[in-house]
């Protein structure tokens, strides 16, 4: 008998490699500078790997309960009520999760039915769109005002359907920076008050908010919190990218539906390591000093960039600056933002990320963005070399 493979018909045909890791084997083949992918290049703090370390040396190395070990739903549940000033039940309203990348897909196949809409605001994290076509969704995009990546209410309003069955923001903004304000939230709050619709919103930068700039949560609003998938993340807050927990808040209803999806995708998260950072929670200096620890590395990069023909964008909130490229003067004349990155790493060597790779439409605005959750020795190193430009 003849082996035979059988032939596939892809249920994501036009989904490709990351640009993220486009761009970082990139910066690894040229040896650049690797400003693009968004993690840390310093290590977390000792005491935080002590707290695993003892937690395997205990003995708590076997499943945990499926929605998450209760001392860190606890912890969190805590966390989330001093910050932003409401209780989530650590029983049935908060679920431990491996990473918020997989809890935004677990959140959207709970509720998103073959055929209903959910809308995005470009630009937009690369899962997003993904995570809605695998569950059958049709993805509706609106664009943020480009330039100031301001949310647009009205043609937030206008993409409204009897089909919308949940829209999905981002705050602090990832790529941009940008905040959604209080009155932001308000309006959004407004505009769904009379309807169904699901909000997931993405939480995951929000302790990376600079002066004089607050982060508003889904959960200081009760007509958001209402019906609301809140995603946080402790990859993003304590440098521990490549661990991938994370945690949804959610009334009790949608965490019942959440978990379903939750115990037959991932089912749990790894154990020590929720043991150790439920314990390290108790000290709420390492997220509440967070803001101050990046705002400084943000302040230096950007005095950098500043001496450059780069135009700065603003920086409210994440680990992210991003800059306009189009008054610079380069060999090549009329570059697309991905060729001006390609030849940014390659020539220049400090690798970036264009910002029409998180457009459907590949929208070009001749915009770019670094990621300068880096030691001040690489970001030195970067601006030493983006200094020729």
């Amino acid at each position: 008998m003849n082996a035979r493979t059988p032939q596939l018909v892809s249920k994501a045909p036009n989904m490709g490699t990351t640009i993220f890791t486009v761009m970082s084997a990139l910066a690894t083949e040229k040896n650049a500078v690797n400003l693009g992918q968004g993690f840390p290049d310093f290590p977390c703090e000792s005491k935080l790997l002590d707290l695993v370390d003892g937690a395997m040396r205990e003995g708590l190395n076997q499943y945990p309960p499926m929605p998450g070990v209760a001392p860190l739903r606890e912890a969190v549940s805590k966390k989330i009520e001093t910050l932003y000033g409401r209780h989530y039940d650590p029983a049935s309203e908060i679920t431990v999760t491996a990473g918020a990348t997989q809890a935004i897909l677990t959140a959207i196949l709970a509720i998103v039915h073959p055929g209903d809409e959910v809308i995005v605001l470009e630009p937009c994290y690369d899962s997003y769109v993904p995570n809605i076509e695998l569950a059958g969704g049709v993805v509706v995009r609106v664009p943020l005002t480009p330039g100031t990546f301001r949310p647009d209410f009205d043609k937030i309003r206008a993409a409204i359907s009897p089909q919308t069955r949940a829209i999905l923001i981002n705050s602090p903004h990832n790529p941009s920076g940008m905040i959604w304000s209080r009155q932001d939230m308000l309006t959004l709050q407004e505009i769904l008050a009379p309807t169904d619709i699901v909000l997931i919103s993405d939480e995951v930068y929000e302790h990376m908010v600079y002066a004089p700039n607050q982060h508003w949560s889904a959960a200081h609003f009760d007509g958001l919190a209402a019906r609301a998938f809140i995603v946080s993340s402790f990859g993003k807050t304590y440098h521990v990218t490549g661990w991938k927990i994370g945690t949804v808040a959610a009334p009790a209803a949608f965490t019942a539906e959440f978990r379903k999806v939750h115990q037959f995708n991932v089912f749990t998260v790894n154990t020590p390591m929720q043991h150790a950072l439920a314990r390290f929670m108790a000290d709420t200096a390492p997220y509440l000093e967070l803001p101050a620890f990046y705002q400084r590395k943000r302040d230096l990069f950007r005095q950098g960039l500043a001496q450059t023909k780069f135009k700065l964008l603003p920086g409210e909130g994440t680990y992210f600056q991003c800059v306009d490229i189009s008054g610079l003067d380069v060999p090549e004349k009329n570059l697309s933002e991905a060729q001006f990155c390609q030849w940014l790493t390659s020539d220049i060597g400090v690798a970036a990320i264009p910002l029409s790779a998180f457009y459907g439409n590949g929208f070009d605005q001749k915009v770019i963005r670094f990621c300068f959750a880096k030691k001040d020795e690489t970001l030195q190193l970067a601006l030493q070399r983006l200094a020729r430009l």
